[in-house]
């Protein structure tokens, strides 16, 4: 389905800067986000409460505003600009989904819960060093090169495109090396 003339309009008045298009876009777009994460997470059969769909949606928006909205300004309009949205909405829920996996595969998080008090400055010192201590436990059995990635993508946010810079490797192969590692964590973990 090719972009509408509303789609248009409202992209081009968002791009803009023009007032209350940032609204419209959001009152349009908020409902087919939060049916793509409904859909996505039930797909790999996660339950989400309320408060992890309002993430989820603030989480994308967040994605579609970073780097002065490059993700819009990137649309080519080969597709319906829903189209596109939805896409960005699943790979924004892949992306978490995965990341809480690899982390509680490392043994860092345990439960939701377990996530909130190692983040809280309620939680005892002591667990939260001995938590520290095992993440960097494991990533010092890793090579030097999967650490480091580990690192920038998971504890720093970097993006890939920056991690591939750094690590002077193309973009497109950062996805693969980051499940290659985690598969071989995961591997090591289940054979001790």
């Amino acid at each position: 389905m090719p972009l509408t003339d509303l789609d248009r309009k409202l992209l081009s008045d968002l791009l803009a800067g023009q007032s209350g298009s940032w609204k419209l876009f959001v009152d349009r777009f908020s409902g087919l986000i939060l049916q793509v994460i409904r859909h996505t997470a039930h797909a790999h059969s996660l339950k989400l409460n309320e408060d992890d769909l309002e993430d989820l949606c603030a989480e994308t928006f967040t994605e579609l505003l970073v780097r002065d909205m490059a993700a819009l300004r990137n649309f080519r309009g080969r597709a319906s600009l829903a189209t596109y949205i939805g896409v960005i909405a699943r790979r924004v829920v892949v992306r978490k989904l995965t990341e809480h996996r690899f982390l509680k595969a490392l043994g860092h998080v345990n439960a939701h819960q377990a996530a909130v008090d190692f983040a809280s400055s309620d939680a005892p010192a002591s667990r939260q060093a001995e938590q520290k201590e095992q993440v960097e436990h494991l990533f010092s059995k890793l090579p030097r090169e999967s650490a480091s990635l580990l690192r920038w993508i998971y504890l720093e946010g970097l993006s890939y495109a920056e991690a591939a810079r750094r690590l002077g490797r193309p973009l497109n192969s950062i996805g693969p090396l980051l499940a290659r590692i985690r598969e071989s964590v995961v591997g090591s973990r289940s054979a001790q």
